[in-house]
């Protein structure tokens, strides 16, 4: 009887389960809007007449204020002081308002000849739009993880962050392999973008459910008297500072993700330049990626539960990056057959570290400062994989890469070698192998238990 007294909501495994398949969901209406760009690239550059330095240049704005006006963390303090109930909301509601800037300046052909600010209008605004939709969406990823290790901790937390990931990929993987032949369809780029700014809005709808999911949990644990948490301090952010291990995960973040987000970004035009895919298809090749990670992410994270080996999963994860970038990078493996299976390998690498990298920062945060902390690791990871890297790779394509022209239905465009952008990406796949070695000594060395199971209910 006394133990019935003490279950709480997150107990029940239905309720858990649910919880996480309502927040995926909307994490998955982000992925689409966040990726929905990158198999477009070809024709952003035939129909609205953009650079591939202007390309890079939007691309990099989605981490803007996150990283200049340092919106990433307060959101993280945000969701520890205020909770996740209403850091997602307002997460949600700036993805909305975002995208909706985005596909106003994308549908709106009279701002295409109109300068502001030293850049074209349209690239302006759907920059401007794209950098309050990453606000957005970097906080509704800080409140799922957060949420994800509150409702599953003692339980099968890394499965569940796993499927997590998994889920909103299928928005990568939609957006991948349906942009094209949407925009093609209706002969707009801004129609698959339309459709994104749909999904947002029933994410929204759906995040609302959650609350009232969270708000019971609240009232069964209090009903079970749980031992009340000890509310986060801002002095609380130098305590994560302190801990190496967190510098070591947090650098590992920022590297290993400059070498697959903004690859996914340019990977549909690296498939029409070098293997010689269709403009409108570009993007299929790229969506077997998120494709691969949806079962290999659950596989490892139910592995990482039961058997750990965290940290060993995350160097092995970084390692195959760097393999499958090195591929890319040799000019004379042209065929598509290639690109497909590297694209499926790179899969593996892609679910490897994820499957262990999120679900191990609780083992050494605590409960309170998980927000925040997850918060800084994403604050690394705008700067470096969502900002920087994107840019810097625009950059070196328009500098060192252009080969000459080439030709669609009379409209012409820069043809392009990718091989000095394949070797940034390589080396940064080596970076991340360094510092996945690095954690691991870490965690030998201070016994945070990376390597151990994570389930023990």
């Amino acid at each position: 009887m006394v133990d019935d007294i003490k279950r709480t909501l997150r107990d029940s495994k239905a309720a858990r389960w649910t919880a996480l398949l309502i927040v995926s969901f909307s994490m998955l209406c982000g992925y689409y809007v966040a990726d929905i760009m990158s198999p477009l690239k070809p024709m952003i550059e035939q129909q609205l007449g953009w650079s591939s330095s202007e390309y890079g240049f939007f691309t990099g704005a989605y981490a803007w204020f996150n990283v200049f006006l340092a919106m990433l963390i307060f959101g993280g303090v945000i969701l520890d002081k205020k909770g996740p109930r209403f850091a997602g909301v307002l997460g949600c509601v700036l993805m909305v308002v975002g995208c909706g800037a985005k596909y106003f300046a994308i549908s709106t052909d009279s701002l295409r000849d109109v300068m502001m600010l030293g850049t074209k209008a349209q690239v302006l605004i759907a920059s401007v739009g794209f950098a309050i939709f990453g606000v957005g969406i970097e906080i509704c990823g800080i409140t799922a993880t957060k949420i994800i290790a509150r409702w599953f901790k003692g339980y099968e937390i890394a499965l569940a962050m796993g499927l997590q990931v998994s889920t909103a990929r299928i928005g990568t993987a939609l957006a991948l392999g349906l942009g094209g032949p949407i925009a093609a369809a209706l002969h707009s780029v801004a129609a698959p973008v339309l459709v994104g700014l749909l999904m947002l809005a029933v994410g929204l709808i759906a995040f609302f459910f959650y609350v009232v999911m969270d708000r019971k949990l609240d009232a069964s644990e209090t009903a079970a008297e749980a031992e009340p948490e000890e509310p986060f301090r801002l002095a609380d952010i130098g305590q994560i500072l302190r801990i190496r291990g967190f510098w070591y995960i947090a650098m590992l973040c920022a590297l290993f993700y400059s070498a697959v987000f903004p690859f996914l970004k340019y990977a549909p035009d690296l498939m029409v330049q070098k293997f010689d895919v269709r403009d409108d298809l570009a993007g299929v090749i790229p969506s077997i990626l998120p494709f691969a990670t949806i079962p290999l992410t659950v596989i490892f994270g139910g592995f990482y539960d039961r058997k750990g080996k965290g940290a060993t999963i995350m160097a092995l994860g970084s390692l195959l990056l760097v393999v499958v970038h090195l591929t890319f990078t040799i000019p004379m493996l042209s065929h598509w057959v290639i690109a497909v299976v590297a694209t499926v390998v790179l899969g593996f690498g892609f679910s490897l570290v994820p499957s262990a990298m999120w679900p191990s920062v609780p083992k050494f945060i605590p409960q309170r400062q998980l927000g925040t902390a997850y918060a800084l690791i994403f604050y690394m990871q705008n700067l470096v994989a969502l900002m920087g890297v994107p840019y810097l790779i625009g950059w070196v394509l328009d500098r060192f890469c252009v080969i000459g022209t080439r030709d669609v239905e009379g409209v012409s465009s820069p043809a392009y070698d990718y091989t000095w952008p394949m070797a940034v990406f390589s080396a940064l796949g080596v970076l991340a192998v360094v510092f996945a070695l690095l954690l691991k000594a870490e965690d030998k060395k201070m016994g945070y238990g990376l390597e151990l199971p994570c389930h023990n209910k």
